[in-house]
Parts: structure tokens; C-alpha cells; sequence
């Protein structure tokens, strides 16, 4: 009997490690684990919410500082290079100024590992934060500005960028080089208390893991998979609800609010939102289209880019009916590229290249000869009515970058709308045509292209011009959103990001 206290003593910390070992493998949402890391205070675990796609994560822990750290972590293990998003705040004002949330890629879970952490503190302090080797002191880049609200961590290699913004401002970014962290490393999200004896809860959304396109990736050959979005233009919360391994584009979302029609493959489909299951649209011999595709105003007709054999594999734009059919040639010289529906359904406007050249042209439904709508040099490109008809949108590269242009709608009176540092393209206007959506490309990208899986930003600004602000920071560009893809009630739109899939 003298040993039945140390044996039971012992069946019960095995059962406790059991435990812990079990719930730390517990998935949560994208994760696969979380921990305490250092001895940190245990909490409750991190929470999922699948509708919103948000978690709420509790931490404890004395300080990530120094040459060891206390916070709880909510993991998963990756290779090779990827890209950490997330908007994330403190829920409440918390105990300390100090305390700490945002991204962090860990070598290991012991409490020195070396590590690369985007960091937002309680008050406002946001910094890319590191560890160079296992039990080395922490060293520290920090932003100017405070209070970022929209934390990015990327791994290219040995090489660690943070991105950082307040909500609907463009990024900042920090980056550190020769950071090896080894091949395989945790990646998460974390909270510290900065107090041991105390608990703080913080709250994520729009998070997105992203594994971006290899650097030998062969444009228009090679593709990555999409995530088809959804955005709620008031909150800025995002949600997936489709994916594919391979290349799904250009989402229009129908007149009636109950799908969205998208290209993948060539091939148009329509997308169920309520039973989440896509069908492919009857398109007839038209089974090479480009992303370029557009419904009338009323939802009965739609407008398709076709490359047929016949015309040398260049875009054609023709029109069917909105449930498929027999598609009607339209235009009759190429490359034509569809990108409006006049409201009263009776005219097209299209981009066509004529003679090196790539103008804005409009054209009857039922054919007939183009009318050209501008004549300067440089691309334009993406043109699109207003919802009253009175004016086309488009994007135009005659400046040097490429910016966002009106017109009336027999092209006269041609004006600029936005001058700044991006790449602006495709502006698509709200049903109730106060607003404009469209997307922005950095300085990397040259003015006249719209590249596959670059970091580009979805910006909206008043329909008359004015100070644009950022509702998604995305991977993506070609494709994300070249079509119209408003809800019919206008509080919210739909968009692709790319991720290769595992």
C-alpha cells in the first residue's frame, strides 16, 4: 500500500499530459494546435466561428521579449514560402500597455526559439519582432506609425516581410533578411497579457494563409488555386465560399442575388450561393472565353469573349442567353474584349486593339459598326456604364500609370478620377452608382499589365473621384475582379484570391 499514492500521483499527471497533448492538437479553423508556449498561464482554447470566419483567441504569458517567451499560440506547420493575413484587435482595453497579438513563425514551441513575429502591443506599438538563434535576445524593427489593425507576414526564403495598415489605408512594410528558421516551422496566430497572473482575449478575421505561386511559374501555362469571396463593403469581413486547385476568375453576381457566374478553364459556370454547388452554362461552340464576360442589366442576356479558331485564337465578343444557348457573334473585327451592358440593354463597350492600338469602342447589341471612343496613346481598357447610363468608366494608361478615367457615353468629355502611386484597374460601379470598386496594382507591375498573383489591393472611392480607402488586402490580380460583381443590393461584392491548395 505504500506505493499506491506515488502511482496514482503519477497515472494522474500521464493523464494530464495525455490531456494537454490532445487539446494541443486540437484543430481550429486553419490550425491544427495550440499551445501555451513558456509556461504561460493556461486559458480557454481558441475559438472558431465558421459563418463569419473570425476566432477569438485568450492569452496569457509575462512578455514575448528577451531570450524567452510566454503567450498562447494557435498553430499549424508549414514549408517553403507563404503569406499571413489577418485584421485583429484586442477585445476590450486590457491591463497592459504592453500586451501583445499578430503573426508569428516559431522554429520550434520551446520558449527561446528563434522566430520572426508581426506584432501590434495594447498600446498601438507595432513592430516586426525576432529571435536570430535559440536562446538569443529578441530584436526589434518598429513602424512609424501605431495602431495597425491589418497585420501581413511573409516568408520568401530566409527573408521576412511585415506588412502593416489601419483598415483601409495601403500597407507599411519591414522586412528582416537572413533568418533561418528551418524548413518546417509553426506559424500562427498568438496573444500575450504581458502578465502572468492575467488573461487577455483578442479577435481575427479575414485570415487568410496563402502559399503563393512558385517563382518558376509560367504565366498563362501554370496556375495556382482560387478562393472565390465574398466582401461586406460596411464591416470589411471577408468569406470564402468556394475553391478550386486551379484557375476560377472574373465573378459576376446575377441580377436575382442568388449566384455568380465565373470563368474557370475556358468554360463559364454558375455558382449556387445557397446550395454552394457550381454548374457549368451551356455556351454552345464558345468554349474558349476569356474572363471577360458581362449580364445585361436585367439579368436575361449575357456577354462573352471568345477566341475561335477561325479568327487566330483572338477575343470575339458575342451574346446569349443568360441560362445558355446559342451564342451571337456581335462584334465582327478582333481582338474585342467585353467589359460593359449599357442599361437599357441596347449597347456594348468593349476594348479593341486596331492597329497596335487598344481603344474603348461601343457597339449595338445587334451588331453592326463599332463607334471608337478614344483615340489616345496608351491602353484603355475596362470600360463600364454607369448604372444611369449617362457615363463609361474605365482605366487608361495615357498618363504614364495606369488610372481610373470617365466619359459621357459618346465619349466626350474624358476625365481623370484618381492620380497616385498605384496601378489602378476595372472600375465597377454600385448599383445605386454613388460607388466605385476596383483594383490596384503596385509600382512593381508595369502600367499596361494586369499580372496573375501579385499583392494588389481592392479600393472604393465616390463615383465622382476622391480619396480612395482599401476594403481587402488580396493576392491576386488577374482575375480578382475584372467583371461587374456588385450584389444586386449593393452592401457587398465578390472577388477571387489565390492560394495553391494543399
Amino acid at each position: 500500500m505504500t506505493n499506491s499514492l506515488p502511482l496514482r500521483a503519477a497515472f494522474f499527471l500521464l493523464t494530464l499530459c495525455a490531456a494537454a497533448t490532445a487539446a494541443a492538437q486540437t484543430p481550429v479553423g486553419e490550425f491544427e494546435g495550440q499551445t501555451d508556449v513558456g509556461g504561460a498561464r493556461k486559458v480557454a482554447p481558441a475559438g472558431f466561428d465558421a459563418q463569419n470566419e473570425s476566432y477569438r483567441i485568450e492569452g496569457s504569458g509575462a512578455n514575448m521579449w528577451g531570450t524567452r517567451d510566454e503567450f498562447h499560440f494557435v498553430w499549424r506547420r508549414m514549408r517553403g514560402d507563404f503569406i499571413l493575413t489577418a485584421r485583429a484587435l484586442f477585445a476590450g482595453r486590457g491591463r497592459e500597455a504592453h500586451r501583445k497579438l499578430g503573426w508569428q513563425v516559431r522554429s520550434t514551441l520551446d520558449a527561446d526559439s528563434p522566430h520572426a513575429s508581426a506584432v501590434v502591443h495594447g498600446d498601438g506599438l507595432t513592430s516586426l519582432q525576432f529571435r536570430r538563434t535559440q536562446g538569443a535576445e529578441t530584436e526589434e524593427v518598429k513602424f512609424e506609425r501605431g495602431g495597425a489593425d491589418v497585420i501581413q507576414l511573409e516568408r520568401r526564403g530566409d527573408a521576412f516581410i511585415m506588412s502593416a495598415a489601419r483598415f483601409g489605408e495601403p500597407f507599411v512594410t519591414r522586412s528582416v533578411e537572413s533568418l533561418p528558421l528551418g524548413e518546417e516551422v509553426y506559424v500562427g496566430l498568438f496573444v500575450c497579457s504581458h502578465n502572468k497572473d492575467v488573461t487577455e482575449h483578442a479577435l481575427f478575421d479575414s485570415v487568410r494563409v496563402t502559399i503563393p505561386a512558385p517563382a518558376n511559374l509560367v504565366p498563362y501555362r501554370d496556375y495556382i488555386g482560387s478562393r472565390l469571396e465574398i466582401l461586406d463593403v460596411a464591416t470589411g469581413r471577408r468569406r470564402v465560399v468556394h475553391t478550386v486547385e486551379d484557375s476560377l476568375q472574373a465573378p459576376n453576381w446575377t441580377r436575382d442575388g442568388r449566384a455568380l457566374v465565373y470563368n474557370r478553364n475556358g468554360r463559364l459556370y454558375r455558382f449556387d450561393l445557397a446550395r454552394k454547388a457550381a454548374a457549368e452554362i451551356n455556351t454552345g461552340s464558345a468554349t474558349s472565353n476569356n474572363n471577360d464576360h458581362v449580364l445585361s442589366f436585367d439579368g436575361r442576356m449575357l456577354g462573352i469573349s471568345h477566341h475561335p479558331k477561325e479568327e487566330g485564337g483572338r477575343s470575339v465578343v458575342y451574346v446569349l442567353p443568360s441560362t445558355g444557348g446559342t451564342p451571337r457573334r456581335v462584334t465582327r473585327r478582333s481582338p474585342s474584349y467585353l467589359h460593359g451592358w449599357s442599361p437599357d440593354g441596347k449597347s456594348l463597350v468593349y476594348t479593341g486593339e486596331r492597329d497596335g492600338e487598344f481603344d474603348i469602342y461601343k457597339i449595338a447589341v445587334e451588331g453592326g459598326e463599332e463607334v471608337r471612343l478614344t483615340d489616345a496613346a496608351g491602353l484603355d481598357d475596362g470600360p463600364e456604364y454607369s448604372p444611369d447610363g449617362r457615363y463609361v468608366y474605365f482605366n487608361s494608361a495615357r498618363t504614364g500609370r495606369m488610372q481610373l478615367w470617365r466619359m459621357k457615353a459618346d465619349g466626350t468629355g474624358q476625365e481623370q478620377l484618381t492620380s497616385d502611386e498605384f496601378n489602378n484597374w476595372f472600375p465597377h460601379l454600385s448599383p445605386d452608382g454613388k460607388w466605385v470598386v476596383f483594383l490596384s496594382f503596385g509600382r512593381d507591375v508595369r502600367a499596361d499589365e494586369h499580372p496573375f498573383y501579385k499583392h494588389v489591393y481592392l479600393r472604393l472611392m465616390p463615383a465622382g473621384g476622391g480619396p480612395a480607402r482599401v476594403l481587402a488586402y488580396v493576392y491576386g490580380g488577374q482575375g480578382t475582379l475584372n467583371v461587374p460583381s456588385w450584389s444586386p443590393d449593393g452592401k457587398r461584392f465578390a472577388f477571387v484570391s489565390n492560394t495553391k491548395l494543399d
